[in-house]
């Protein structure tokens, strides 16, 4: 049974909760359940608060862990990244006061600094040189230099919203954070072989982000000029119709460059083109 320690709440939780329901795990969760077991696959979801779990993975209390990197960066805890996994993303900025006229790094010497990262922070200021005091404050940092508590802030960034509203603005980007897996050095090889399954299935929902699958009727006569177009993960798939100067095309394409190719493809003679969601992908 392997042991995956989950943020109890917020963002990530809802994020990571959709990666293991698409992955095909099943879950009976409570808000008020500490651990849960699988009803169809050999793991448990230890639901901890997110600056826990660096430490409890490291430990062993859990075997993996999906917590931000910013939190992993902080705590500093001797645990793998086993997989970036792409979502949650946010950073961590610097911000002041709007009606400070900001020339520069060299602004924050002397300065008092609200977070919640004295870590990531104080490492960022030495390496750059500057000598600023560090106010560690645990929620509400945004509010630190509107009542006087601090001159800027360092903390989480992710639209910038909540900065406006606080009357800051953004003046360095210290680092980019996204969701990681992470893991204990120390699992067994049955544990490493439930991971690898897992591993398994979430590449396989994260290779069908953003694809769709294209299925069209084409002329024969124009079927090199219509594949030249498709960039597909290898080559299109091109079967005979009952009509026999036509085929069937089907392919995989980014839905980024959906439109783009589409028009290409009716000027090209390409009908009856057909769009349908990918679910999954298997590589």
């Amino acid at each position: 049974m392997l042991r995956i320690a989950v943020q109890s709440k917020g963002r990530l939780y809802d994020e990571t909760m959709e990666l293991l329901e698409e992955s095909g795990i099943s879950l009976g969760v409570s808000k008020r359940t500490l651990l849960v077991q699988s009803g169809n696959f050999p793991v448990e979801v230890l639901f901890l608060r997110d600056d826990d779990i660096p430490q409890s993975v490291a430990r062993g209390v859990a075997d993996v862990g999906i917590v931000g990197e910013n939190e992993f960066v902080e705590r500093a805890e001797k645990a793998d990244v086993i997989k970036r996994l792409g979502f949650s993303r946010c950073r961590l900025s610097l911000a002041i006061p709007k009606a400070i006229d900001y020339k520069g790094l060299e602004w924050f010497n002397g300065r008092k600094i609200a977070t919640s990262y004295p870590g990531i922070l104080n490492s960022f200021l030495r390496e750059k040189g500057i000598s600023a005091e560090t106010h560690v404050i645990t929620g509400s940092v945004e509010i630190a230099p509107g009542i006087g508590l601090a001159d800027a802030i360092f903390d989480i960034v992710s639209s910038g919203s909540t900065l406006v509203s606080n009357n800051l603005r953004e003046v360095e980007v210290v680092m980019q954070s996204e969701a990681l897996l992470i893991g204990n050095p120390a699992m067994d090889n049955e544990k490493k072989a439930v991971l690898d399954e897992l591993l398994f299935r979430f590449d396989a929902v994260k290779a069908a982000q953003g694809k769709k699958y294209i299925m069209m009727n084409v002329p024969n006569d124009r079927l090199s000029d219509v594949t030249s177009v498709l960039p597909g993960i290898k080559s299109p798939t091109v079967m005979p119709l009952a009509q026999g100067d036509w085929s069937s095309v089907h392919t995989v394409l980014d839905e980024k460059r959906f439109w783009e190719i589409i028009g290409k493809l009716k000027s090209l003679g390409a009908e009856g083109i057909l769009v349908l969601p990918i679910e999954k992908m298997i590589l």
